[in-house]
């Protein structure tokens, strides 16, 4: 046989390459790099491989299908809030609110009762003496600054703070030393030891003496009434500040509300008057305001339109060292049922307060001690301006800077 003249190897490689296109490929199940378990170990390069006979198509792998992706819908954006500038203004003056003091100035029951007690002698009073008998004797004495009297040919005897009848007693008695069974006739000419203060807007300003029990009204009648001025016969104007008028007696003013009583009526505060009572009704024309307690000068201040805290006290003086800045008071209205408005001036001038507007008529008030009463602080500024004008216009009464009458007869006024 003769021998092919060409290479055997390539019929080999194609048979082969033939024989392998028929077999199925390998099957994986799993993970494809895991080895089935039970197959023989591998020992040579192709050992993984299992039987032709059991090997299956690998499954096409399945298209990837993609979700549709839902359109989110953009969240909008926050509106943005408006910044509105507002502007801070600094410190300027404002109208404060008022607190009402109610109590304790209210009229007690016993100021409406008339004096129990009959009148008593005392320096200034003069008195008719008559001795009855076969003698009659009469004359007119005068209780003297020692409180006694001199009668006839007799010593001084004492009378002061006797009554009319104690007084015929004790007369009679000394009379006795030398006469058997005196009779004597006493009685009041005139008055010259009890006085009322009637000054301010009267018509007829003086000092009045209080020969019995009096009113008020009675006292204001004596003097002619408050003061009041007419352009016509159909138009007046009263000339007397009602709000702010007073009654001192014994260094305290006492609430009487003169608009309830003079314009109102209201005979609840016609109040009865006792010696030394001073009444005082100040002008309604004055624009003022009333600066009091530690500055360096207290005293009224003239209204400006505008005024302020800050600005009335600079008027008087400023504050002194001692003044309790933070808590003064300003009252407003009548001084039977003032508004109080309480105010820090250190605060004020420091620019972190606003300042406070007064008004006409306001008293200005700074403390040396912080007062926690409303009631008690209110009280303490009425009576320091009654005070202070009760001293002041007293004293211009007895000095004669002002036309004031002082009437000594009784009835009688003397200008």
């Amino acid at each position: 046989m003769k021998k092919p003249n060409f290479p055997l190897w390539p019929v080999l490689a194609v048979a082969f390459l033939a024989g392998c296109a028929t077999e199925p490929p390998p099957n994986f199940d799993g993970d494809p790099l895991a080895v089935k378990t039970g197959s023989p170990p591998p020992d040579s390069l192709f050992s993984t491989m299992p039987p032709p006979s059991t090997a299956r198509p690998l499954p096409p792998p399945k298209p990837a299908t993609a979700k549709p992706v839902q359109p989110v819908a953009p969240t909008p954006a926050p509106a943005a809030t408006p910044v509105i500038a507002v502007a801070t203004p600094a410190a300027v003056p404002e109208e404060p609110k008022a607190t009402v003091v109610t109590a304790p100035r209210m009229l007690t029951a016993d100021l409406l009762r008339p004096p129990d007690g009959l009148f008593t002698l005392g320096p200034g009073d003069q008195v008719d003496i008559e001795t009855l008998g076969a003698t009659p004797y009469r004359a007119t004495a005068l209780v003297g600054l020692d409180g006694k009297i001199y009668y006839s040919f007799l010593p001084g005897i004492d009378v002061w703070g006797l009554t009319l009848g104690e007084s015929k007693s004790r007369i009679e008695e000394e009379l006795s030393k030398y006469v058997t069974q005196p009779q004597v006739s006493i009685t009041l000419k005139s008055v010259g030891s009890k006085y009322i203060w009637l000054l301010g807007r009267v018509t007829k300003p003086g000092i009045y003496p209080l020969t019995g029990s009096m009113t008020l009204l009675e006292a204001l009648s004596l003097a002619g009434g408050t003061a009041t001025s007419s352009g016509n016969a159909f138009n007046t104007q009263d000339l007397g500040d009602l709000r702010h008028s007073f009654v001192m007696r014994d260094g305290r003013p006492l609430p009487v509300d003169f608009a309830r009583l003079l314009k109102g009526g209201d005979m609840s505060q016609n109040i009865y008057l006792k010696a030394d009572d001073f009444v005082f009704i100040p002008s309604s024309l004055s624009q003022q305001v009333y600066v009091l307690g530690d500055v360096i000068a207290p005293h009224a201040v003239a209204y400006a339109d505008q005024m302020t805290v800050v600005s009335a006290i600079a008027s008087a003086g400023g504050v002194g060292k001692n003044a309790y800045v933070s808590h003064i008071g300003i009252v407003r209205g009548s001084l039977s049922q003032p508004q109080l408005i309480t105010a820090d001036y250190g605060a004020i001038i420091r620019g972190q307060a606003p300042d406070v507007l007064v008004e006409p008529g306001d008293i200005v008030y700074i403390p040396l001690t912080p007062y926690h009463v409303i009631s008690d602080y209110a009280d303490l500024i009425v009576t320091t301006f009654a005070r202070a004008w009760s001293a002041n216009i007293g004293i211009r009464a007895v000095q004669g800077s002002t036309a004031v009458g002082v009437s000594v007869p009784v009835g009688a006024v003397a200008h």
